[in-house]
């Protein structure tokens, strides 16, 4: 059963961390809003959605993504880039021993779950300023008595590796090349997200649904025209906390239900 483990808004959000945002203050109730709307995309789309209770004091704690990485047969909890973020590994990982077997990332490992693009049994982990070199050893080492291949994909300018590419099935990642050095990324085809849309890289793939930002008209309608099946939504508010559309939800699949 497709699984999506979700956490809602903190009313602290206006605290979050920035990295390379300007401040602008989040409407909370608009937030909350687009977190529903957000859950229920993801259950029509055939997901079992978990939804989390927030976490009044952890301001990022809706970008669940960041603080798990789990394949199929292990979770991984790391230790994140932001100290102030590290609490939000707790509760996370209680949940996730439910569904599968954890492992602890030791410092001085630091890494971020959206600096992780999956595709298969690769894992491309960027090299950012909240992951560090130990940490992509460390998840390296937890996944390889798994065969899972583990690549260090170099970041600038943007928070994580997802922020600047994601994969959108068809073997083809969407991306934007001032933010991601592409040469670890060879094989896949490459869709450029359109110079006015810098921020349109991140990108959702639910079984065969791309997942999309509805700020990002002219990605929508690029991949679109592919063939891709797109939905659109608004995260708005989040893409003011530096959050987008995979950073909100964990999806793996379980067997059964517990």
């Amino acid at each position: 059963m497709l699984t999506a483990i979700t956490r809602q808004v903190s009313p602290s959000i206006n605290r979050c961390e920035l990295t390379f945002h300007a401040k602008e203050p989040i409407d909370i109730p608009r937030a909350i809003a687009q977190h529903e709307a957000y859950e229920e995309c993801l259950s029509q789309l055939g997901a079992r959605v978990i939804s989390l209770p927030a976490e009044a004091d952890l301001p990022d704690a809706v970008f669940v993504e960041d603080a798990a990485i789990v394949v199929d047969e292990v979770a991984v909890s790391p230790i994140m880039g932001a100290a102030s973020r590290r609490p939000e590994t707790e509760s996370l990982a209680r949940t996730l021993s439910i569904y599968r077997l954890l492992k602890y990332m030791q410092a001085p490992a630091t890494l971020d779950g959206g600096d992780v693009m999956r595709i298969g049994r690769r894992l491309f982990v960027g090299a950012s300023k909240r992951t560090n070199a130990d940490g992509i050893s460390q998840l390296r080492a937890a996944l390889a008595p798994f065969d899972y291949e583990v690549k260090s994909v170099n970041v600038k300018q943007c928070l994580h590796l997802k922020s600047g590419c994601s994969y959108v099935g068809r073997n083809s990642i969407l991306v934007n090349r001032g933010m991601v050095d592409v040469t670890r990324l060879a094989g896949f085809e490459l869709i450029d997200v359109p110079a006015s849309e810098p921020g349109a890289a991140n990108a959702l793939l639910i079984e065969d649904v791309v997942i999309v930002p509805s700020a990002f008209p002219q990605t929508i309608a690029l991949l679109d025209a592919r063939g891709f099946k797109v939905k659109a939504i608004d995260v708005s508010e989040f893409q003011k906390a530096e959050g987008g559309v995979t950073c909100k939800s964990i999806i793996f699949n379980v067997d059964a239900a517990p």
